[in-house]
């Protein structure tokens, strides 16, 4: 009898030969990866190789997804993953290397409704893990990501400066150092609660690691049924946006570029460009997906 393949063990240890990208894409990459796994074997793949990837097996994954209603964002990020697989085993034909090849639709940048997200909408106290609170509450004050918010160094952060924050390259995608302006007194509230928590440390606990408080913070917001708190971000930029430019943004219930009198037009850039710096992208075209137009 030849010898038996398990796909989600030989995926598993792909993940763990291959570590690119940061911990949280990792993390992601093995997640995603995983259930790809499962969804070959209930399609009859069963004694299947991480090397015997072929187009089939490819195509039954993106049926699968679209036929699980699966947004284009997500069905995209997916494929990317499995372009990583066919990579690493040396198929990278397999895949096709563009989208439109696979018939996955273009994917709208331009946020059609918004997707703001306050905790007032999130059960926080149910969390169990002040450290993880907290995180949140950074999140929502200065439209960090969740790594960042995770990594974030309170004592790094606010060394010699009074009106802002910095955060460190590492703790960014991409690897970008940025400031981001201190406004409120709720933004130095929740600062002052991350110093008593963190000391001279991070908000990751010192006696565990990124991954593993990544996976806790993912099962606790799991629990409590809090999902897609990246709009935690979306609400910081709509907010930041309203108070730089003195008007709604078009997501928000503002007014859309045409709209805009000459002199809006003006404030309405110059507020992109300030928000896109904060967020950590650098462009305005991204303040789009946040924003709308």
């Amino acid at each position: 009898m030849g010898h038996r393949f398990d796909i989600a063990v030989e995926l598993a240890r792909l993940c763990a030969r291959n570590k690119d990208g940061s911990f949280a894409t990792q993390d992601d990459r093995a997640q995603i990866l995983h259930q790809a796994a499962r969804t070959l074997q209930k399609a009859g793949f069963q004694n299947l190789a991480a090397t015997s990837l072929k187009p089939k097996h490819v195509d039954v994954l993106l049926k699968s997804w679209q036929a699980d209603g699966l947004a284009v964002g997500t069905i995209k990020n997916r494929m990317a993953c499995v372009r990583w697989w066919a990579e690493k085993v040396g198929k990278p034909n397999c895949v096709p290397r563009t989208n439109d090849a696979l018939g996955i639709e273009r994917r709208s940048y331009v946020a059609e409704v918004s997707k703001a997200q306050t905790l007032d909408t999130v059960a926080v106290d149910k969390l169990g893990h002040e450290r993880l609170k907290v995180s949140l509450e950074l999140q929502e004050a200065f439209g960090l990501r969740r790594e960042e918010s995770l990594k974030f160094q309170p004592v790094f952060a606010t060394k010699g400066l009074d009106d802002s924050i910095r955060l460190k390259a590492s703790w960014c995608k991409g690897g970008r150092t940025r400031l981001i302006p201190i406004t409120s007194e709720h933004q130095r509230t929740v600062l002052a609660k991350a110093h008593a928590l963190a000391g001279s440390g991070s908000m990751i606990p010192p006696d565990k690691k990124y991954v593993t408080w990544l996976s806790t913070y993912k099962e606790a917001t799991r629990v409590i049924g809090a999902r897609k708190l990246h709009g935690l971000r979306h609400g910081y930029a709509q907010q930041r946006f309203e108070t730089l430019a003195g008007f709604k943004a078009p997501a928000a219930g503002g007014p859309t570029r045409a709209e805009l009198t000459p002199e809006q037009r003006q404030a309405d850039y110059r507020s992109r460009m300030q928000i896109s710096a904060e967020l950590g992208h650098g462009r305005e075209e991204i303040t789009a997906v946040y924003l709308g137009r």
